[in-house]
């Protein structure tokens, strides 16, 4: 209920804001809420919404919500990421983005972190570099650093489909302690119909013995085949 109560307030944002230029708000239905190869749903499915405004300089704020399941030990629901950052593209079409997020969990706020990204685009390519310097907040053994490094191609097709494909690999001092630095990969098909995006995956990587001892499929990095539709407003 808690998080019908989150997304409806969200959506009345968005009705109220969808009018003033720069604003947008994309919502997303998805067979499973994947982070990096691992599942944050427990395998099920998720709602998720986010709020944005964009200037003409490139700078750009916004918030992102969507349902968790970290088992029934951890007392945490939904998920609510704050964000700002700046970009652009170039005249000779090379893109850049920097920016920082805040992950918030608002019922246990121990799992709270910073992480800062930077990232850059040319053409169907682009990489990312994510690090955070307290990785899983203090819910983890002290200051534990991470970071992320991704790599992604949109293929496009004629007929509005398109070929997607990632790699990522997690690793830093919050892995090494878990003796679980891993990769992560995926591959797809997605497909625009009208104002509707839609998106079929594979996801695999390596086995996380961080895993072991959670309850079955939570926090699981078994492959998995995952769905999802999502639309931005305003429609235009």
């Amino acid at each position: 209920m808690r998080n019908l109560r989150i997304l409806a307030a969200l959506g009345l944002i968005t009705a109220a804001g969808a009018a003033n230029a720069g604003v947008t708000s994309t919502w997303t239905l998805a067979s499973d809420y994947d982070f990096r190869g691992i599942t944050q749903t427990a395998q099920d499915p998720a709602v998720q919404a986010s709020l944005d405004y964009a200037h003409d300089s490139g700078w750009y704020v916004g918030a992102w919500a969507s349902n968790v399941d970290f088992g029934d030990s951890v007392d945490v629901n939904y998920e609510l990421d704050v964000y700002t950052g700046f970009t652009k593209t170039l005249e000779n079409g090379l893109g850049y983005d920097v920016g920082l997020v805040y992950y918030t969990y608002p019922d246990e706020s121990d799992f709270n972190y910073f992480e800062a990204y930077g990232s850059l685009s040319y053409g169907m390519f682009k990489g990312k570099l994510w690090y955070s310097p307290d990785f899983g907040g203090d819910a983890t053994s002290g200051n534990t650093p991470a970071y992320y490094v991704e790599g992604n191609v949109t293929v496009p097709l004629p007929n509005n489909f398109s070929v997607l494909g990632h790699v990522g690999y997690s690793a830093g001092d919050y892995w090494d302690d878990a003796d679980s630095e891993y990769f992560d990969y995926s591959v797809g098909v997605g497909y625009t119909a009208g104002n509707f995006n839609l998106a079929l995956k594979w996801i695999d990587g390596s086995d996380l013995e961080i895993a072991n001892n959670a309850p079955k499929d939570v926090f699981s990095s078994d492959s998995r085949v995952v769905f999802s539709i999502a639309t931005t407003f305003p429609w235009k």
